[in-house]
C-alpha cells in the first residue's frame, strides 16, 4: 500500500529508486514487490522508460474505497442547488492520507469564479479550509495523531501562523459549526467549510467558495454558514450509509 500511494497526480510515472526513497523500502524489497503488483495488475511497467505506474487495478480499487455512486448521485443534486440558491462553488470531498481529495463540485454560472476544481484532485490538510473542517469532525486523539503527521511532512516550511490558523478554524467548527475565511487568504475569496458525518463511514467536508464583494462578512455568518451547515445535515440524512 506504501508503494501504491508513492504514485500523485504529479508523479504519475515513478522509477524503482524514486520509490524506494518515497516510501523507506529497502530497493531490493521495492523491486520484489513491484514485481508482484505488476503480475497482479496493479501497476503497469514501460518497457522504454522502466518507470511504472498506477494500473487499472490500483485505480479501480481506489474508485471503489472513495465514489459511492448513489452517494455522488445524491450529493451531486444537493451541491448544485445549493450552488445555484447561493451564487457560489461548492465542493465535496474526503481524507485521502494527508490530503483532502474532491469527490463533487458544483458551481453557480453567476458565481464569475473560475477556480478549475474538479473530482479527483488533492487539497493538502495542512493549507486549506476543506483540510481544517475535516479535522475537527476526528475525534480528539485521531485529530492530534493527524496534525502531528502534517506538521512532521510539512517541516520547515510550515509557517507558525499557518498552524495557528489551523487552530483557530477548528476551534471555530466546534463552537458555530462551520469555519470561515473572508478575504482572509485571497481578498476577493470568500470560502466556508463544514464537515459532514455519516454513520460507518470516514467523514466527508462541504465547501463552498464565493466571491467577498458579493457576501458581507456579516451574511458569511448569519446566512451563508447556517445553509451550508443546514447542507450538510441534508445530506447526512440522504446519504446511503456504508454497509
Amino acid at each position: 500500500m506504501s508503494i501504491l500511494s508513492a504514485f500523485t497526480p504529479d508523479k504519475a510515472s515513478l522509477g524503482n529508486q524514486e520509490i524506494a526513497e518515497a516510501t523507506g523500502i529497502p530497493a531490493p524489497t521495492v523491486l520484489r514487490l513491484l514485481r508482484s503488483l505488476v503480475a497482479l495488475g496493479y501497476l503497469h511497467r514501460d518497457r522504454t522508460s522502466k518507470l511504472y505506474s498506477l494500473a487499472s487495478a490500483a485505480l479501480a480499487l481506489g474508485y471503489t474505497a472513495i465514489a459511492d455512486p448513489e452517494m455522488l448521485r445524491i450529493a451531486g443534486i444537493e451541491l448544485r442547488a445549493f450552488a445555484q440558491a447561493t451564487d457560489t462553488y461548492v465542493l465535496l470531498g474526503t481524507r485521502d492520507r494527508l490530503d483532502v481529495i474532491l469527490l463533487e463540485t458544483q458551481v453557480s454560472p453567476r458565481s464569475l469564479l473560475a477556480l478549475q476544481l474538479s473530482p479527483g484532485m488533492h487539497v493538502p490538510i495542512a493549507y486549506s479550509m476543506m483540510g481544517w473542517a475535516l479535522l475537527a469532525a476526528l475525534p480528539e486523539e485521531e485529530r492530534r495523531y493527524l496534525q502531528t503527521q502534517v506538521e512532521r511532512h510539512a517541516g520547515d516550511t510550515w509557517p507558525p501562523a499557518i498552524r495557528r490558523r489551523m487552530s483557530r478554524k477548528i476551534a471555530q467548527v466546534h463552537e458555530l459549526g462551520f469555519c470561515m475565511l473572508h478575504g482572509e487568504w485571497e481578498p476577493e475569496l470568500t470560502c466556508v467549510a463544514t464537515p459532514v458525518t455519516l454513520p460507518n463511514r470516514p467523514p466527508l467536508v462541504l465547501c463552498c467558495v464565493g466571491r467577498t464583494a458579493q457576501v458581507a462578512q456579516a451574511s458569511v455568518e448569519r446566512e451563508l454558514g447556517s445553509r451550508l451547515v443546514a447542507c450538510a445535515h441534508v445530506l447526512q440524512q440522504r446519504l446511503p450509509a456504508h454497509r
